[in-house]
């Protein structure tokens, strides 16, 4: 067989294959072509208002991990439960932020905002529903996943709150730096947002509740802890961002 006719065969089939790629584009609903092209941001988007759903059930419990003593002097280390998963919670408002835009970070907030009022408002419901006879954790689990209004409040609003001026700053800065700087924007973004999610938080949930030198220790551990995991991890931050950004670029070329 010629060359000419090999050339001709291969034309051929990638020309059959892009037919009956678009005969099928062409038969998808609206729907799915916009679920198709929104893939990442509708999976980025899941699992940041998934993290923000299960760092809210265990936030409920305060975390001693000991104390650093300096003489005579001694300072708790007290954290909630949130601290392990929700700076997570971030760095996925950082992609978010940084690849879709302010518009769709708050779209993505607004969500979360409001399927974390659902859940609540859920376990409130089965919180006083009575319990099926034979079921004794009635008491426990209203002490553990029952609805705290303090604690809810402070949840909501200091999410809320944080994740709004997350992705506002990062937004600014992006515009004034003409997007250059991204690892100082991240941790500056991070910064204010933690700093404002913390102290809406612990004030709102504990305040009286943890008291003098084991209050100031949790709130600005807290915050530490939360701003450190955003730096740690920002290498990761960073290369998801990349890849993510890459990805829609080809999508939409």
């Amino acid at each position: 067989m010629s060359n000419e006719n090999v050339a001709a065969m291969k034309d051929n089939t990638s020309e059959s294959t892009e037919s009956g790629a678009g005969d099928e584009r062409k038969y998808l609903t609206p729907g799915a072509r916009s679920a198709s092209a929104g893939s990442r941001y509708a999976v980025i988007s899941a699992a940041f208002v998934g993290v923000l759903l299960i760092s809210n059930v265990v936030a409920v419990k305060p975390i001693a991990f000991g104390a650093i003593t300096f003489g005579s002097f001694s300072l708790p280390l007290v954290f909630d439960g949130g601290v392990f998963l929700f700076p997570l919670a971030y760095i996925l408002g950082d992609v978010i932020a940084e690849v879709y835009g302010l518009k769709a970070s708050r779209r993505a907030i607004f969500v979360a905002f409001a399927l974390a009022a659902v859940a609540s408002l859920t376990i409130f419901i089965v919180q006083v529903s009575p319990p099926a006879a034979g079921w004794e954790n009635q008491e426990a689990f209203a002490a553990v996943l029952g609805f705290v209004p303090r604690i809810v409040a402070a949840s909501l609003i200091a999410f809320l709150a944080g994740q709004l001026l997350n992705a506002w700053v990062l937004d600014r800065m992006r515009k004034q730096t003409k997007g250059r700087f991204l690892r100082s924007r991240l941790i500056g973004s991070t910064v204010a947002g933690q700093l404002v999610d913390t102290l809406l938080f612990c004030t709102i949930a504990f305040a009286g509740i943890i008291t003098g030198i084991d209050f100031v220790m949790y709130v600005v551990l807290g915050y530490v802890v939360k701003v450190l995991a955003e730096v740690v991890l920002l290498p990761i931050t960073t290369r998801v961002i990349s890849a993510v950004r890459r990805a829609e670029e080809r999508s939409a070329a």
